[in-house]
């Protein structure tokens, strides 16, 4: 399971991406693909200050609180492991 904060986790096999947020302001086609997420349901933003953008197989995406780069060490890393 990974932990995406806010006392929301996913199951490790249901991730596709993990992005951080700051990057996809790179691209306004990044930009417009969240914007219609967000319009047609897909988002689910659990926190005021999100890092980053988990996808799932779901069709479901995460903002999440925890930086990319920490989700990524925890998905790499299962808590069974430690």
């Amino acid at each position: 399971m990974l932990h995406l904060g806010e006392n929301v986790v996913i199951p490790h096999s249901k991730v596709v991406a993990i992005l951080d947020i700051e990057s996809l302001g790179d691209s306004e086609a990044n930009l417009e693909f969240l914007q219609t997420a967000k319009e047609e349901g897909f988002v689910r933003n659990i926190t005021k200050k999100a890092k980053s953008l988990v996808i799932t197989t779901e069709n479901i995406m995460y903002l999440s609180p925890i930086s990319s780069v920490t989700l990524k060490s925890r998905f790499e890393k299962p808590y069974a492991e430690f």
